[in-house]
């Protein structure tokens, strides 16, 4: 029925355009893919420096030097097909999920998505993403990365396949989900973090809201997206070097040296000192900030094509 002239019913606010789950699902796995092959050196190096309990390395320079000279060029990128295949499903079931859970949490009526909304949603995403997929393939990294040495034949684990295979052999399945405990506080918490951050930013800096169309630069989502990853790894520190220390140990002779999340936490603090559980953090913030910065860059590119090609109102 059209409206009378003077009819003073309000009219309700349209709701805001969604972007499909599986859009965003494909954005993230896109950038998950570049993110890899650009940062793989500096995840292995943050790996040794964890693990490194005798100081045998003086700093990220000096560790990275050690591992050329010793091991080869090629060994920054030990571990790189479990990685690229981690980030690659990672961010696919991240955005995905971040998605479905933020257009559960929105308003019914006007299609709003509060801060409270949006935390909840990236600290579920989080939390999913670690139970399926990054536990499992980061165990496998772990292990293949703390090897030394140059010959093949000399290593325990010959490849991704074959260490998986050797720890649910030795250890068990639950073997490939050790340090799930703090993984998932950290996991949870960043993604939390990282999507408010983001959205904040685009907002402020961009004046970009979500279905309106507007496709940022890249260098544009590569600013927003390195400054919503710097908080995260500052705040789960601890997590991350309790993640490693939990995944790098091994079980096959019936016992570890470390109980769970909050024994190692108790044992490293005793045996190294407060700032052993901030080991590794420089090489984080090398890593986590530009990896997310080139994540975004192409993530914001898909999505901001999808936008403009198929949600109405969108400028052309």
């Amino acid at each position: 029925m059209a409206r009378e002239p003077n009819d003073q019913t309000p009219i309700p606010p349209a709701k805001k355009a969604t972007i499909p789950a599986h859009m965003k699902a494909m954005s993230g796995s896109l950038g998950g893919i570049m993110e890899a092959c650009c940062l793989q050196p500096i995840d292995v190096i943050k790996t040794r420096l964890q693990l490194d309990r005798t100081g045998a390395y003086r700093g990220i320079v000096h560790c990275g030097s050690t591992v050329c000279q010793t091991e080869g060029v090629r060994a920054l990128w030990k571990g790189l097909t479990p990685f690229a295949t981690h980030l690659t499903l990672k961010y696919s079931l991240r955005m995905g999920t971040n998605a479905v859970l933020q257009s559960a949490f929105k308003d019914s009526q006007t299609g709003q998505l509060s801060n409270r909304g949006r935390l909840l949603s990236g600290f579920g995403a989080g939390v999913l993403e670690a139970l399926v997929i990054v536990t499992p393939f980061e165990v496998v990294k772990i292990r293949l990365q703390q090897q030394k040495g140059l010959s093949p034949e000399l290593l325990k684990y010959k490849g991704p396949v074959h260490c998986a295979r050797l720890i649910i052999r030795e250890e068990g399945i639950l073997g490939l989900w050790a340090g799930a405990a703090p993984t998932v506080m950290r996991n949870g918490t960043n993604q939390a973090a990282m999507f408010t951050a983001k959205n904040a930013f685009d907002v402020f800096l961009w004046k970009k809201h979500e279905g309106d169309g507007k496709v940022l630069q890249p260098w544009q989502s590569m600013i927003s997206g390195f400054l919503a990853g710097t908080a995260g790894p500052i705040c789960t520190g601890p997590f991350d070097v309790v993640k490693t220390r939990l995944m790098a140990q091994s079980r096959e002779a019936g016992h570890a040296k470390y109980n769970g999340m909050v024994h190692a936490i108790k044992t490293i603090y005793a045996e190294e000192g407060l700032l052993a559980l901030w080991k590794g953090l420089i090489p984080r913030l090398m890593r986590i900030p530009p990896g997310q910065a080139i994540m975004w860059a192409v993530a914001d590119q898909v999505i901001g094509l999808y936008e403009r090609r198929f949600l109405p109102n969108a400028p052309l």
